[in-house]
């Protein structure tokens, strides 16, 4: 049993080789994306162009992969070209050198100012970047990186790929890069130096070329030539000789205020600093140009639109802003509400009869003084004043001015600019909305905050109260119904004034007709035959002798007394009834007609031939669009039941119910069809037919439509009653509308009116960006500023935009700001304003432009231009201006003075035109056999960059695989 036992005991180890291992699996994947990405063979492009590196479309793709756990992502970049002719190409590739190697010794691009870091090191068009997928991940042992590096390189063995494999390795904002080019029988090697310090030997030409000679290894003797560039940067960051032109904010001025050209009703404009920091001159065979760019400038016209849209996002009320209510009266703690209503129906005449600043303004300040110190008070007078004067120039003079108030330099009503507001839903550039939005921006920056916000709006507040009340219309309105593509508070406003004409316009009339019937009533006129008096009439008649004395305030403040409802009256009662009936009629045609307009052409009454009189009738009410939303609303909760959509129908004929009353009252004896007629010509059918005669006549029908049984037409005419348009109720109580906008303007909170405004301020600065741009005409801020009027067309139309958005905005606005006082700072630099000659002028100005937007700009002529001439006098006053400093900080005795010469000589003698360069950069380049004698020979490249606190070699070495 025991020899049975021992062979099932043994245990045999099988490796299975087959098996991939995590090192083959992502040598695999690394190859499955290269054919993926069609890297594979040599794919020659055009020869690389001056500047294309900056000027052309960089592009990229990326994958990830995984070595065992560690995750990478393997990017390829490459500049987007056409391939040459195809033809002929397995012929000729078999010698060619890879692309790659080829562009190591293109000098048409060096040093680009805008590429990334592999392509300024190694002038490439096209590679691969393999690196730690998270940013804090990172390749640090050397082991992993030869590890990396073997299997880039079987990777590129395997496929045939030509296009250059960087591995990233160490920390990534060291940006040190290894890696591989393979071609037929060639092979480059990547290979890069980075150190914090420039190490001596290094710090000169000859280390450089040293390093370059050993790393090459040429055995030929003598070496053959190589090729240098060289790039020194100076940097210029005194710009004491030019002060920044932006004039010093005055707190204490009020109209006219040179804050950037600041005055009420205009936003201010420019730059508080100097945007331009440094300038970097080339000192090489060619110069060019960068501008370093002072990070995030503060600007005037951004600041005030980012503090006006802080205010925004608080949550206090007026009352709390300013204290106690300042409708309050001293006092008056706690007040019965009856006592409130009694006085809004009391009919109480206004004893002002003219618009006076002294009784318009401070009404608010006073109550505000009672409570709280003089000193306190957010507003002073004078600005106080001027503001009000600002928004309501009718004020100042005797008489009223009905219509509309325009702005200074205000753009046409037909320019694209003055039609901004229906893109921004904002208010027209010349309104009252628009001046309040540009007043209570700047009192919210320069004159008190929230508090001077509250307080300039509670005066608002009572101003359009004191205008409603002494029928004095709102300036700077436009007359007419809301305009929808306004803001909602424009919208409120506008419909304060509708109140106010219709107001303004019964009260006068009312004024007429007491006129006349004391004229007609008192001398003892007789009562003409026809007239006919019955009771109600001679009620009428004692009630408007009774009422001769009324002020006419008391004629708006009571609807009752205006307009007389007259169902309760003998002299209609029925008719409502039968008007559509024949007994009706015949009561209807003795009526006596009232309220006729003018007759209506040739058009007589189907059954009494009397002319068709068109009536005075009654206008509809205007809305504004939370008032249509809020009768929506209404209108859609009735249901879709035979109930509700009758009460909806009937709820929407009071305007046809109005004009078919005003009809019937001017055309006594009229029916349906004559009204149909009129009002809707299409409901009414004529056809040509042959009488009993045989004369061809015109005969009337109503449409189809209108023949359904009980439908709202015919419901509507048989309810109306012959009332005309001046005793009807009416469709829309001004005096209960103008009550409900004055209530809606006095609750709103400083937040909910910077709300509304936004778009105002944003359209205002949209329009002084507009004006600055054109001054300076900088082709890339007009494309900018149309993409924010396209973008805030969209946001802005929205009823509640989101913050994000609305900073976003405002972040646009600012950085054209900028920009422009950019180029305004450039062009006061270099003199633009200052050429005699016009041609020269034309060449700064095109500079400056470049220099805004493009990252650097070659100048023509060198230092020999006229541009380079004045940036040599800019350094040079510069290091003057350093020397005097450093002498008159360590001023030597007047003695050994004597001995140093005079002035002007020693300054000759110790100041350089250029400071010391802060940063130098070389390329190196030749071609040599390596690494023996009868290799091929191939480019061979080293890049190095020195500056005080860096210094980096990136070199390309090139060998022969099949002759070594």
């Amino acid at each position: 049993m025991a020899a049975d036992s021992e062979p099932e005991s043994e245990v045999f180890e099988l490796t299975d080789f087959t098996t991939a291992s995590e090192w083959e699996r992502f040598i695999s994947r690394v190859e499955e994306i290269l054919n993926d990405w069609k890297l594979i063979g040599n794919s020659l492009g055009k020869p690389l162009e001056k500047g294309i590196f900056t000027s052309g479309t960089w592009e990229e793709k990326s994958d990830e992969i995984f070595f065992a756990d560690f995750k990478f992502s393997v990017t390829h970049h490459y500049l987007v070209q056409e391939s040459i002719d195809k033809e002929g190409k397995d012929e000729v590739l078999e010698d060619v050198l890879p692309q790659s190697m080829q562009d190591l010794l293109c000098m048409n691009n060096d040093f680009p100012p805008r590429a990334h870091c592999l392509v300024r090191w190694y002038g490439l068009r096209e590679f691969v970047v393999l690196a730690p997928a998270a940013n804090s991940d990172a390749v640090l042992s050397e082991s992993k990186c030869n590890l990396l590096l073997s299997s880039v390189s079987i990777a590129l063995g395997n496929t045939g790929c030509q296009v250059p494999l960087f591995v990233q390795i160490h920390h990534k904002w060291r940006r040190m890069y290894v890696g591989e080019c393979q071609g037929p029988g060639v092979r480059t090697d990547f290979e890069m130096v980075h150190l914090r310090k420039v190490p001596n030997q290094y710090t000169h030409l000859s280390g450089l070329l040293d390093i370059f000679k050993s790393k090459i290894g040429c055995p030929l003797t003598p070496l053959p030539p190589v090729s240098i560039a060289i790039r020194l940067t100076y940097v210029l960051q005194d710009w004491q000789q030019y002060f920044w032109p932006q004039q010093p904010p005055d707190i204490d001025a009020l109209v006219g205020g040179e804050v950037g050209g600041l005055e009420f009703g205009k936003l201010p404009f420019g730059a508080c600093e100097d945007p331009i920091s440094d300038l970097d001159p080339l000192q090489a065979p060619h110069w060019s140009v960068r501008v370093r760019k002072a990070d995030n400038p503060q600007c005037l016209l951004g600041d005030f639109v980012t503090e006006f849209f802080k205010v925004c996002r608080r949550k206090e009320s007026t009352d709390e802003i300013l204290g106690r209510s300042t409708f309050e009266e001293e006092g008056r703690e706690i007040a019965d509400i009856t006592h409130a209503l009694s006085k809004l129906t009391e009919p109480a005449p206004v004893p002002i009869h003219k618009l006076s600043v002294s009784n318009m303004v401070h009404t608010a300040k006073k109550k505000i003084k009672k409570h709280r110190g003089v000193e306190e008070s957010p507003l002073n007078n004078d600005v106080l004043n001027t503001i009000l004067l600002f928004l309501f120039p009718d004020a100042a003079s005797e008489k009223p001015l009905d219509g509309t108030s325009s702005m200074d330099n205000n753009p046409s009503s037909e320019s694209e600019e003055y039609n901004l507001y229906n893109q921004f839903k904002s208010a027209p550039s010349d309104s009252l909305t628009y001046k309040l939005a540009l007043c209570l921006c700047m009192i919210n920056f320069y004159h008190g905050g929230l508090k001077g916000v509250a307080h300039l709006w509670q005066e608002f507040v009572l101003e359009m109260r004191f205008r409603w009340e002494n029928d004095f219309l709102i300036p700077g309105l436009a007359s007419g119904p809301p305009d929808l593509r306004c803001c909602l508070l424009h919208q409120k406003l506008q419909m304060l004034n509708c109140c106010i004409e219709r107001k303004k316009a019964r009260d006068e009339k009312r004024k007429t007709s007491i006129s006349d019937n004391v004229t007609n009533t008192y001398p003892g006129d007789a009562v003409r035959p026809g007239d006919q008096l019955g009771p109600d009439n001679l009620k009428d008649m004692d009630k408007e002798k009774g009422e001769v004395g009324k002020s006419c305030d008391s004629w708006s403040d009571s609807e009752e007394e205006f307009f007389e409802c007259l169902s309760d009256t003998e002299e209609f009662k029925g008719n409502g009834q039968e008007s559509g009936k024949k007994g009706g009629l015949k009561e209807m045609a003795n009526l006596k007609p009232e309220g006729r307009l003018n007759q209506h052409g040739k058009l007589t009454l189907l059954h009494n031939g009397e002319p068709l009189y068109i009536p005075v009738t009654q206008e509809p009410a205007p809305m504004t669009e939370d008032l249509l939303e809020e009768q929506s609303e209404v209108l859609a909760k009735l249901g879709t039941s035979a109930e509700g959509a009758h009460l909806r129908a009937r709820m929407q004929s009071a305007c046809l119910l109005s004009d078919m009353e005003s009809f019937k009252a001017a055309n006594p004896g009229c029916c349906l069809e004559d009204f149909v007629r009129w009002y809707s010509p299409r409901d009414y059918i004529e056809e040509e037919v042959i009488d009993e005669k045989g004369n061809t006549v015109l005969k009337g029908e109503l449409s189809a439509r209108m023949k359904i049984p009980s439908n709202m037409w015919v419901e509507a005419w048989e309810t109306a009653k012959p009332v005309p348009a001046r005793r009807q109720r009416r469709l829309f109580d001004d005096t209960r509308e103008a009550e409900k906008v004055l209530h809606y303007l006095a609750v709103q909170k400083p937040a909910d009116l910077a709300r509304h405004l936004l778009p105002c301020v944003i359209h205002a600065a949209v329009l002084k960006v507009k004006e600055e741009e054109s001054l300076e005409n900088i082709s890339s801020v007009k494309k900018i500023i149309k993409q924010i009027i396209s973008h805030s067309s969209k946001v802005l139309h929205f009823p509640n935009p989101e913050d994000k958005k609305l900073e976003e905005i405002i972040h646009q606005i600012t950085n054209v700001e900028a920009l422009i006082a950019r180029a305004h700072s450039l062009k006061a630099k270099f003199g633009t304003e200052k050429c005699e000659q016009e041609e020269e002028k034309e060449d700064l100005e095109r500079f400056v432009s470049c220099l805004l937007e493009q990252p650097e700009v070659l100048v023509v002529g060198a230092g020999r231009g006229h541009a380079g001439r004045i940036i040599h006098k800019l350094f040079v006053n510069a290091q003057r201006h350093l020397i005097l400093f450093k002498a008159a900080a360590m001023a030597p005795p007047e003695e050994e003075l004597k001995r140093m010469g005079s002035a002007e000589e020693r300054r000759q003698n110790s100041v350089s035109d250029f400071p010391p360069p802060a940063g130098r950069e070389l390329i190196l380049r030749t071609t040599v056999p390596r690494p023996a004698p009868y290799s091929r020979a191939l480019p061979q490249r080293m890049y190095s960059v020195l500056t005080k606190e860096d210094f980096r070699l990136a070199g390309a070495f090139s060998s022969d695989t099949s002759f070594f």
